[in-house]
């Protein structure tokens, strides 16, 4: 009889953008499902509350609060990580951000940020990760993008653009480290449910327009994006690389 059990007992897991909702999902997720943790993100408080929330669940994991635009930051994380967890079994890149302009008034400045935190430091983590999985020969690794990187948005100019750039670099990564036996994919999520959006929807009217374009007619629910990814860094996804999963509701099919 076959396991289908979604477990990462005696896997080790470094994820980026722990605190953000989506990020919470998917460490929680994780550490339900057996794995050790490395957790990071920018804003030092709200990880000690996470850092806490983890113990009291009785789930193994280090955390550290540290921006990854700034040089060398990547590289550190993961040094940080393989001292503490000799091992890297799992990547998951969650940080991101977004800031809504009108493409005609996108400024440099507001460019630079979306796409250093979006694609370039992405970028890099990967590289730090993935030479220590090229070195195991073994990993898996998964970037979570969004349905923009297939569909335009309006004032999105600038987090468009990254997340497409996050989809073809997961691609990249797949082709070039498939004979490492590294899997690299991506999963790209509609709206969903998070402090973040819930800002976004005080304007009435774009609320109507993205729940109008989602067949199934509501945003998703942070754990809904954490599944998937909890599946692409199990066994059962050895077969799959270079893949962007559309976690949608169905946008993108119409």
């Amino acid at each position: 009889m076959m396991n289908t059990n979604l477990s990462l007992k005696d896997k080790t897991v470094l994820i980026t953008g722990a605190t953000g909702g989506i990020g919470e999902a998917i460490v929680s997720l994780m550490g339900s499902a057996g794995a050790t943790l490395f957790i990071s993100g920018t804003n030092e408080e709200k990880l000690r509350g996470l850092s806490q929330r983890l113990k009291d669940q009785g789930v193994d994991h280090h955390f550290k609060a540290l921006n990854l635009t700034e040089s060398g930051a990547a590289q550190a994380l993961v040094d940080e990580c393989l001292q503490k967890m000799e091992r890297i079994d799992v990547l998951v890149n969650c940080a991101g951000i977004n800031r809504t302009q009108l493409a005609e008034d996108v400024t440099e400045e507001n460019w630079d940020a979306v796409h250093s935190i979006n694609l370039k430091s992405m970028f890099f983590i990967c590289q730090a990760a993935g030479r220590h999985m090229i070195e195991r020969r073994s990993g898996k690794i998964i970037n979570i993008s969004s349905q923009t990187g297939t569909v335009a948005i309006p004032l999105r100019a600038a987090y468009c653009s990254s997340k497409a750039g996050v989809d073809q670099l997961t691609r990249v990564l797949a082709l070039e480290w498939s004979k490492y036996n590294i899997n690299v994919n991506a999963v790209a999520p509609t709206f969903v449910e998070t402090p973040m959006t819930k800002k976004m929807f005080d304007d009435a009217d774009f609320k109507k327009y993205v729940l109008d374009s989602i067949p199934l007619g509501r945003m998703a629910k942070p754990e809904e994006i954490a599944y998937p990814v909890l599946f692409l860094a199990t066994e059962y996804a050895d077969m799959i690389t270079g893949h962007v999963m559309l976690v949608d509701g169905g946008w993108t099919i119409k």
